[in-house]
């Protein structure tokens, strides 16, 4: 609780309203090198992100999801794009920040329980990259009810 919280003030963003979700729904984030291939750059415009702030800003939520699976995938997604931020990559990521905002406190619970069960789920969505038209999968183990694993 107490780095969460740390982050959102070393952020900035303490007055910013909270969000409910991570990321926004369908948000389809791209490579700088994919917008120059569609010719989607904005001419004269400088639209990238501070690369040394953002790179940051995504080892610090990192760190932070080994406690919090539930921005596991957001970060997984938004730590594709160090190399080259964009200001969209950057509001995503304090998009994260916000989200944590709206509950810091929330963390792994470990449940003591007599039966000792181990559960294995997965799911995967086809072609959702737009860059590579790859598949993305994830899965989660739990053990005694809670998250070991993501």
């Amino acid at each position: 609780m107490k780095y969460a919280l740390e982050l959102i003030q070393d952020t900035g963003i303490g007055g910013a309203k909270p969000t409910a979700t991570p990321l926004e729904h369908n948000t389809k984030l791209t490579t700088v090198e994919y917008d120059h291939s569609l010719q989607q750059e904005n001419k004269g415009e400088d639209y990238s992100a501070d690369k040394a702030e953002f790179q940051r800003l995504i080892g610090r939520l990192l760190y932070l999801k080994h406690t919090r699976s539930d921005i596991a995938f957001s970060v997984q997604h938004l730590s594709q794009f160090m190399n080259q931020p964009k200001k969209e990559h950057m509001e995503a990521a304090l998009r994260v920040v916000r989200y944590i905002k709206n509950n810091p406190r929330l963390g792994i619970i470990l449940k003591a329980s007599s039966s000792c069960q181990l559960v294995a789920s997965c799911g995967s969505d086809w072609a959702t990259c737009l860059m590579t038209r790859k598949s993305v999968t994830g899965f989660c183990v739990k053990l005694r009810d809670s998250l070991v694993s993501w």
